[in-house]
């Protein structure tokens, strides 16, 4: 399973430092934990898949969406050409030297005002911001208001008077409903996706990544990240933010809006909420082991002696962050592969936690400013380590 988000230039959901850790002892040793961490995710997959956002939503998924008839195809090409107007291609530079973009994405206005939705890590640490619409003119563009963690971003493009925008859903959509997704994905220039919602309040499985999304089977690609996804009224019903890839099937996934989001009205009020975090990172060959069970730790341990209690271990700690200031220590090996050093985290604020992604689940618990205590494992001795959360984008290498 990989998840990443549907922009291009944006993949990267968090700051990191290179991989500490030397993998370079006996060779059979490297060989058996490239072969344990190549069935890892499997036990992953298997133990750990994330449950219902809210009770019921696993019955109203379709495995299967039913494939569009002729009428309703011919009815979403109808929208799109009615719709595409009010879109927009969205690129991190400035409107009057944008030949070479450091990310490219895509919105929809939403007032006459020019207000304008898309996903926030399409515009996440952008110096400067271009909007171009569908007669390809560039405006200026500038974040009013961010939540990260559900991965949505309001902005003020300044696009002429009497420039079309949509309007947003009235009410909850339903599995089945016909889809349409416009964006740049793949190159191209606000184009139509078509398909069915086939999950309401789906779940990435990752605390990075939006809650409660809607699944859609219509086929995004990166760059289209931030455009709407219209039902059959042309009502903005949500906001693409990131595609699930399992083998050759790939999933789509939108933040849900609607006209009395909460959410929404923060973002008007200029509000810009940072998501919580500590600073740390899971990365090198062990990037894949975010969800690995109590059995797995126990069975990579034998290898890197990480010790008998599973928890939470990482690879990386950002500088200047809260885990950097409270002295938390990255997994180091020696040249046998058997850890020197690193902590393993096993609860926050007493709440038990076995992996990485426990860890994070835990952590977005909170806000910005709060302060945790850590159980932390290091040297054979249990520590309690206090630290200050700060917002995620206040931590950079």
């Amino acid at each position: 399973m990989n998840l990443r988000p549907a922009s291009r230039g944006s993949a990267g959901r968090g700051p990191q430092r290179a991989f500490p850790a030397r993998l370079s002892g006996v060779p059979l040793r490297r060989a058996l934990l490239g072969v344990l961490l190549g069935t890892l995710p499997l036990w992953a997959a298997a133990q750990t898949a994330a449950p219902p956002a809210v009770p019921g939503a696993a019955e109203r998924r379709t495995v299967t969406p039913a494939p569009l008839t002729a009428s309703e195809t011919a009815r979403l090409q109808a929208l799109f050409q009615k719709a595409r107007p009010a879109t927009l291609r969205i690129e991190q530079c400035p409107p009057d030297d944008c030949s070479d973009p450091d990310g490219v994405g895509s919105a929809v206005l939403i007032s006459a005002d020019g207000l304008a939705l898309t996903a926030y890590h399409v515009v996440e640490g952008a110096q400067a911001l271009s909007a171009q619409t569908v007669d390809r003119n560039r405006y200026a563009a500038e974040v009013i208001g961010y939540n990260d963690q559900d991965d949505l971003a309001l902005l003020r493009v300044k696009v002429p008077a009497g420039t079309p925008f949509l309007p947003l859903a009235t009410g909850a959509p339903g599995v089945g409903n016909v889809a349409l997704a416009i964006g740049n994905g793949g190159g191209a220039f606000l184009r139509p996706k078509t398909g069915r919602l086939t999950a309401l309040d789906a779940d990435a499985g990752r605390a990075d990544y939006p809650p409660g999304t809607l699944e859609l089977s219509a086929p995004v690609v990166p760059g289209d990240s931030g455009g709407p996804v219209l039902n059959a009224s042309g009502q903005v019903t949500g906001i693409v933010s990131y595609i699930r890839t399992d083998g050759r099937r790939v999933r789509a996934y939108a933040v849900p809006v609607t006209v009395t989001d909460p959410r929404l009205s923060a973002l008007r009020a200029g509000e810009k909420r940072d998501a919580p975090v500590i600073g740390i990172t899971l990365g090198g060959p062990f990037g894949d082991l975010f969800f690995l069970p109590e059995r797995g730790f126990t069975e990579l341990s034998r290898l890197l002696k990480l010790g008998d209690t599973p928890g939470a271990f990482f690879t990386g700690v950002s500088r200047g962050s809260p885990a950097e200031k409270a002295g938390l220590q990255p997994l180091q090996l020696d040249r046998n592969d058997e850890r020197v050093s690193g902590d393993i985290v096993t609860a926050v604020n007493g709440k038990r936690i076995v992996n990485f992604s426990e860890f994070q689940y835990a952590v977005r618990a909170f806000r910005p400013g709060d302060t945790v205590t850590l159980t932390v494992l290091r040297a054979g001795k249990t520590l309690q380590v206090p630290v200050t959360l700060t917002g995620r984008s206040q931590v950079r290498n």
